[in-house]
């Protein structure tokens, strides 16, 4: 991934320093766990330890004549350990038992960063709900105005699918939480399932119950799709606050630095753009899932399709997901959220959005719910046509009042019905939040 779009952290880990490292990791714990089943000398394992590493240049170098990057990596490896003890090094093995299951612990480095921010913007959702729990804002169903809500609920709803998200996530990772030494076509022939399973153990993972050359590539697609899910939660997100961020909206404003421009034309201009950005890269994190799931089919017990594949997508799919998730929380914690303006759009037609509200009124005073809705559509009509208030047009009504009184009217154009369940709904949100404190 490009660096524009690459958080420091996250870059690390998909480094080629990293991905080597994590080579040598798994080669090791291959070495101690046949050293623990007494297949090596304890001083040979002591002494391959001690000068087992690698240099990348060495590494660039050897490839370009060997054009394999495996067997490069080992000519180097085997080159600082001498050739007396290079012989235990990667026994019984093929590339891939290093590749998957070095990929696999960079993966749950990446995961672990993925989760530290899922945690950082569920904790600004959640404060901002419980300021807002009462803020009203008018709801829009097809971009029109509905009926009023809360700007605390709209927030309760991604909160609630980001939970999902996060117990989609936690299954995804512990899918490629797994490790696999079971030789060239899977059957350990020639090494002992006994050193799979102890350094696998010893990485951290759990060890694949049958492999072929490969771990499956079902699990990284899974993996992967669900960052797509994940992905589009937060365009979901970025796409109702531009909206929100309109001219003509106004409700709410990205942050905007002192300096910052908008435009090279117009220096009025005060665009939101990194909700743009989220939206686009969202974009970029759904298409890696169709590249992931074509990778599960390969020819027999395993081709290299998938390698040049993955080589991309594995990587730019955590490291975008990180920055998404990264800006999201940094536009909520930081944008200006204008309450003042979500309580005029909401009077901006004139009452009209109390219009439910006094059709069942009508109803629950006998009149047939067709002819109620006719009849409101009707003085809404009237009202749009004469531009007068709506609530002022139903007081002087007649045939309205033959129904309901000046104090029922008064009433039905009143907020507070829209508030009555908030913490009922509040409550829901948070339930297991709240079972697991107790």
């Amino acid at each position: 991934m490009i660096e524009r779009y690459t958080r420091k952290e996250m870059g690390n880990v998909w480094s080629r320093q990293a991905r080597f490292e994590k080579w040598l990791q798994a080669e090791m714990a291959v070495l101690e766990a046949r050293t623990d089943l007494k297949q090596i000398p304890k001083k040979v394992y002591k002494a391959i330890v001690s000068t087992a590493g690698f240099d990348i240049e060495a590494i660039d170098a050897e490839e370009a004549k060997t054009n394999h990057e495996m067997v490069a990596f080992l000519n180097v490896l085997f080159n600082n350990i001498g050739d007396a003890n290079s012989r235990y090094v990667h026994y019984g093995l093929t590339s891939s038992d290093i590749m998957d299951t070095g990929m696999n612990l960079q993966l749950i480095e990446a995961s672990n960063i993925i989760q530290e921010d899922i945690a950082a913007l569920m904790s600004v959702l959640k404060r901002l709900i419980g300021a807002h729990k009462y803020t009203p804002i008018i709801g829009r169903t097809h971009g029109i105005h509905a009926e009023p809500t809360t700007f605390g609920l709209k927030l309760a709803i991604w909160y609630t699918e980001m939970t999902r998200n996060i117990k989609r996530f936690k299954t995804a990772v512990e899918g490629i939480r797994i490790g696999k030494f079971s030789g060239a076509v899977g059957n350990y022939s020639m090494i002992d399932p006994d050193v799979e399973v102890l350094a696998c153990e010893k990485l951290g993972l759990s060890h694949a119950p049958i492999s072929s050359q490969i771990v499956q590539r079902d699990r990284y697609a899974f993996y992967i799709s669900i960052l797509g899910v994940m992905a589009s939660t937060l365009e979901k997100m970025a796409v109702e606050l531009r909206h929100l961020a309109r001219t003509e909206v106004g409700e709410i404003e990205e942050p905007f630095s002192a300096k910052q421009k908008g435009s090279s034309a117009m220096p009025h201009k005060r665009n939101p753009i990194t909700l743009e950005r989220i939206s686009g890269l969202a974009r970029l994190i759904r298409s890696y899932s169709i590249p992931a799931m074509e990778n599960i089919s390969l020819w027999h017990e395993r081709d290299l399709s998938h390698s040049s594949v993955e080589r991309i997508i594995i990587p730019d799919a955590t490291i975008l997901t990180d920055y998404i998730l990264y800006m999201m929380t940094y536009i909520l914690d930081n944008m200006t959220i204008n309450t003042k303006r979500m309580r005029e759009n909401i009077d901006m037609t004139r009452g009209l959005v109390f219009s439910q509200r006094l059709m069942l009124r009508l109803v629950n005073a006998g009149m047939p719910r067709t002819h109620a809705h006719t009849m409101v559509q009707g003085k809404i009509m009237s009202a749009i046509k004469k531009k007068i208030d709506f609530y002022e047009l139903v007081r002087k009504d007649g045939e309205l009042r033959n129904y309901i009184t000046l104090e029922e009217i008064d009433a039905l154009f009143d907020l507070d019905i829209y508030y009555r369940n908030v913490d009922y709904i509040l409550e829901r949100v948070f339930a297991d939040e709240n079972t697991e404190s107790k």
